[in-house]
């Protein structure tokens, strides 16, 4: 246990200092690999809607077992030297958080309207968010960009780091797994909506407690940001519904909250308009200075997270 917990507190140390260097062989690209090699063969042999949404499925177990195997693995076969066992996992859950890397991609974007380049603040935008960024106005810009670290502070730091506490690398490489899964197919366009509903659901629930722990926290730490911790729990409670996922809108309602602002409404992907609700209360109008004020709620609700950690297994040891 002891060895994980140290694993747990160097990856995200890593994480901060390193994030994902360039020309890094990440896992996450040869996730996406697998996931795209078993989307053009499942879509194939498919004949029918119903076959596809069946072989979705089997993407599914497909992912999340290789994904939770293989560092199972390599962590027996290192388990009789510490120093080696602790190297692996901490390398492992390291590659599975994206604290850093979001920071420095929202921060790209911010960079370019503060340069009052609106088409390349669009394009750096496209690279992180699924939704179509070429017509974009710059409050739709700042908007997505507020809404992308809102939603994976809890999908891309939380969530993996929760699963990193409980069981490690193997469970922390399954969500990324799972996670990938959906940012690749969990579309509702007519494309991908029957062989991307079982990796949608399945993401649906791991992603069920991270999301809400994620959201309870920023509301925690929202006065560290000039919020209020009432106001932005009533916020995330009231409008935890307002999205087409049941989880995303936990943390992006409770980001909304903290910062006075109103997130969500109409988007298009691939080519179809999506329609959602907003969350928030318009207290403040949204501007550039939102986006460097989600990234500091994300980097402070993972270090209350980790807080809790400690606490937790500090009461586990006996040493409180």
């Amino acid at each position: 246990m002891y060895l994980n917990f140290i694993s747990v507190i160097l990856a995200v140390i890593i994480d901060w200092i390193v994030g994902d260097p360039y020309g890094f062989p990440h896992p996450v690209i040869y996730i996406g690999k697998f996931i795209r090699f078993l989307e053009k063969k499942f879509r194939k042999i498919a004949k029918t809607r119903k076959q596809l949404k069946l072989y979705g499925g089997v993407i599914v177990i497909l992912v999340a077992g290789v994904t939770f195997l293989l560092p199972f693995i390599i962590l027996r076969l290192t388990r009789s030297n510490p120093i080696l066992y602790c190297i692996v996992n901490t390398t492992l859950i390291w590659t599975t958080l994206a604290c850093k890397c979001l920071n420095k991609e929202a921060m790209k974007v911010y960079n370019e309207l503060s340069n009052n380049n609106l088409s390349e603040a669009r394009l750096k935008l496209s690279y992180i968010v699924g939704r179509e960024t070429e017509f974009l106005s710059e409050k739709e810009v700042i908007r997505a960009d507020v809404e992308t670290v809102a939603e994976n502070a809890s999908d891309g730091v939380i969530a993996p780091l929760i699963c990193a506490m409980i069981f490690g690398a193997p469970l922390a490489m399954m969500y990324k797994g799972i996670n990938t899964m959906d940012s690749m197919l969990g579309y509702l366009t007519k494309k991908y909506k029957d062989i991307g509903y079982f990796p949608a659901k399945v993401d649906d629930v791991f992603n069920f407690i991270p999301a809400r722990i994620t959201g309870f926290f920023m509301c925690l730490i929202s006065p560290l940001v000039g919020g209020n911790i009432l106001r932005s729990l009533k916020i995330m409670v009231r409008d935890r519904k307002n999205h087409k996922s049941p989880n995303c809108a936990y943390p992006e309602a409770a980001t909304a909250g903290a910062m006075g602002v109103l997130l969500g409404g109409t988007n298009t992907y691939f080519g179809e308009v999506i329609e959602k609700p907003t969350m928030g209360d318009k207290i403040q109008e949204l501007g550039k200075r939102h986006i460097k004020k989600s990234i500091h709620i994300m980097y402070l609700t993972e270090i209350f997270t980790l807080v809790v950690y400690v606490i937790i297994e500090a009461r586990i040891l006996g040493y409180i």
